[in-house]
């Protein structure tokens, strides 16, 4: 049964101030069309830039996950994804009045009610999703940090934590479907530590912090001038630790309320995937950085998969783009290193190429005596030098740069390469080349047979030659 992408049915708007900043400001969240995904937009400045809500314009995740496009900001987002995502809806427009949306009580649970007071509506598209097929891994052993995804045919979320401290404990929480978001997540709070506070404070933040927008976790032994201090920096009265070792500032909506509120920003630093997912996430000691990390890693993904179309077909008779000559034109690469024979194809992102493979090719000589097989390293080799012509192919004067490879991941081989064989190298940049950095998805192909892919990321430098 196919489901519907979602967007909300009239604008609504929240107001508050930026935890950090402490500016004040309006959100509005507004309709919008089929495909469009969530994007922030800066009404309070020029033109009005927009700021599209995917895992690859995170910029920083120290405090809060910030999103940047072409120099524009806008931080502290995870719990407006959280509470888009919470409701179901895949397209949304969201002005905003400043740097950073409003911090509000520390949860998601005013942009959720926001969110179900203006409504859902139905549209054309089928909502998309990104079914996990194996076993996904993202971990920070330093910090202790392990994020892992397996396949499973809808979203569920376990968060284990543990930050050594005798007041929080060990904490667990668990989400089985989106659809308990409301009651079980979204009015969960953030947490902070005492000593958080006051680092957070010598350094000019929390402006619009509030002791009535966190649970403040009593780390160690405090007096009552300290507590009397710390009121009136938040213009309290007075205030005292509970018991449980919290200040008297909130009850907690749940005993393991802080594991529920890490749960709540994975959920909406996964939002910038751009897709819902199915599978299981376990996540221990999660935080901004790792979910927006595998985030990242599921969009690299998802655009892999979608490069994986049709087998590119070759004529032999066909009058290349590039033949051999100009090849050598293009790449500083010469015989036995040359291991690209014509480019048939090429345009902004795809660049198609052929190799033919011959017992005359030097490395058969000693691989292997008796069972000719081309190494693997030449077969990255080759679609690095398509790959090359494509990228090369952005500057005026190719001739004058070189590629160079910074990582070669997620390789795969499916069958032998031998002589006889004709291989053809299909490459697709995964995204835009930034700073000279070209991210590409590349496929060799023996007639209909894949026989080698995986991704490729070089970077265009200037020949010192």
């Amino acid at each position: 049964m196919t489901v519907k992408q979602r967007t909300i049915q009239q604008p609504v708007s929240v107001k508050g101030r930026g935890l950090h900043t402490g500016v004040e400001v309006i959100l509005t969240f507004n309709p919008a069309p089929e495909n469009h995904g969530f994007k922030f937009r800066r009404v309070d400045l020029e033109n009005q830039p927009l700021i599209s809500a995917v895992a690859e314009n995170v910029v920083d995740t120290s405090r809060g996950t910030t999103i940047e496009e072409k120099g524009v900001r806008v931080s502290t987002i995870e719990h407006v994804m959280a509470a888009l995502a919470g409701s179901g809806i895949d397209n949304a427009l969201i002005d905003i009045t400043g740097p950073e949306t409003p911090i509000m009580d520390g949860s998601s649970f005013y942009f959720f009610n926001a969110l179900k007071e203006a409504g859902s509506v139905e549209l054309e598209a089928d909502r998309k999703y990104y079914e996990i097929k194996e076993k996904i891994t993202y971990s920070d052993p330093q910090r202790g940090v392990e994020l892992v995804i397996f396949p499973d045919d809808h979203l569920s979320i376990d968060v284990m934590i543990d930050y050594n401290s005798k007041v929080l404990g060990h904490q667990y929480a668990m989400l089985n479907s989106i659809d308990d978001f409301e009651k079980e997540i979204a009015p969960c709070r953030t947490f902070v530590f005492l000593h958080e506070i006051e680092l957070l404070l010598k350094h000019n933040l929390i402006k619009g912090g509030d002791i009535d927008n966190a649970i403040v976790i009593m780390d160690r032994q405090v007096t009552q001038e300290e507590l009397d201090r710390l009121a009136e920096l938040f213009h309290k009265p007075k205030i005292h630790v509970k018991p449980e070792g919290i200040l008297n500032n909130i009850d907690l909506h749940f005993s393991n309320e802080p594991a529920r509120h890490k749960l709540l920003d994975m959920i909406g630093d996964l939002a910038l995937i751009g897709t819902a997912i199915k599978g299981r996430i376990v996540g221990i000691r999660p935080g901004h950085s790792a979910n927006t990390e595998m985030a990242k890693i599921l969009r690299q993904l998802i655009k892999r998969e979608a490069l994986k179309g049709d087998v590119p077909k070759y004529d032999p008779t066909q009058q290349p783009l590039y033949n051999i000559q100009q090849i050598m034109n293009v790449l500083p690469h010469r015989p036995p290193f040359l291991l690209v024979d014509k480019i048939i194809s090429m345009d902004e992102k795809t660049v198609i190429g052929v190799k033919n493979v011959t017992m005359n090719e030097p490395f058969f000589v000693g691989h292997f005596p008796g069972e000719p097989v081309m190494p693997g390293v030449l077969q990255i080799e080759a679609m690095a030098q398509v790959g090359g012509i494509l990228v090369l192919g952005t500057v005026p004067d190719p001739e004058n740069y070189l590629t160079y490879f910074l990582k070669v991941d997620r390789i795969k081989f499916k069958r032998k390469v031998v002589p006889g064989d004709t291989l053809i190298f299909k490459l697709d940049l995964i995204g835009e080349i930034r700073r000279g950095i070209a991210c590409m998805w590349a496929q060799a192909f023996v007639g209909d047979t894949l026989v080698c892919e995986g991704e490729l990321t070089a970077q265009i430098v200037k020949n010192k030659a």
